[in-house]
């Protein structure tokens, strides 16, 4: 069916696949997925209503984390909160081969004053059977000069029937307790989903399974290298667990700590995938 452009309840471009599955974004607010139907189900959480207001932070669909994941020191690069790629227009393309679409950002006089690097950053969205891939491809400008350094993520906001129903699989025992910058245990820090967490985990498998036993369903994360930390955010009483691949830490391009980096004329791709399934 193609790209079609919608109106109610709120202005976005829809994409539908042949078997039902669908992705809807809004390509001028930070190039934002906000919704994706998967076996006949919404599977995003999406808070409309803060949506409407362009001067609160978006509660929902896919924000996109770059150049930046999490903040930076005082004294470093000008980026605000998980950069800037989630607040400025994107532009669209359909992938014709297949039933995807592309996101495309490209540094512009607004990026470069506060991170001084050309770069085109292009999103891939593909919807697969049972689930959405997606590829991310980040290019540093030939006329760049010195290495660009940078960190990329994505935001996703699963909705759940209850926080005291899911759960998560897949988790090494240790992880990052980002509200304390300090080491904790995951099984502890998970207990607390409802009441609020916030997560890093070193992921050493492949893939991290968000359950969800009030409905049965199961969304798998699966990570691939160097796309493969995983974060897990909740934020009470919203009924949706954001399980979110980053690839670096906060703060990274200061410390080097899985800092990624590109030569002029360089490009890098990333890949990461969610798998919908039934608990079984």
């Amino acid at each position: 069916m193609g790209l079609q452009a919608v109106d109610g309840p709120y202005p976005h471009w829809l994409l539908a696949a042949a078997n039902g599955d669908q992705l809807r974004v809004v390509p001028e607010r930070g190039g934002l997925v906000t919704g994706w139907v998967c076996g006949g189900q919404e599977r995003l959480y999406f808070d409309a209503d803060r949506f409407a207001d362009p001067a609160k932070s978006v509660r929902g669909g896919i924000p996109v984390l770059f150049p930046i994941c999490g903040n930076l020191p005082e004294g470093s690069y000008m980026l605000p909160q998980h950069g800037f790629a989630r607040d400025l227009p994107w532009q669209l393309e359909e992938l014709r081969d297949v039933a995807g679409l592309r996101l495309v950002l490209e540094s512009n006089s607004q990026t470069l004053a506060a991170f001084p690097f050309s770069f085109r950053l292009s999103l891939d969205y593909r919807l697969e059977p049972s689930a959405l891939e997606i590829l991310a491809t980040v290019e540093h400008g030939p006329e760049s000069s010195g290495v660009m350094p940078f960190s990329l993520g994505l935001h996703p906001y699963f909705a759940v029937s209850s926080l005291q129903a899911a759960t998560l699989e897949g988790l090494p025992e240790r992880c990052l307790d980002h509200h304390q910058m300090a080491p904790a245990s995951t099984a502890d820090q998970l207990a607390q989903l409802p009441e609020g967490v916030d997560l890093l985990a070193d992921q050493t498998g492949d893939s991290v399974r968000l359950v969800d036993a009030g409905s049965g369903q199961v969304i798998s994360l699966e990570l691939t290298a160097p796309l493969d930390l995983a974060v897990v955010w909740t934020e009470p009483p919203r009924s949706m667990v954001c399980l979110e691949p980053w690839t670096a830490p906060r703060g990274s391009l200061v410390t080097g700590d899985r800092r990624l980096e590109l030569e002029p004329g360089q490009a890098m791709q990333l890949r990461c995938c969610y798998v919908c399934s039934e608990a079984g």
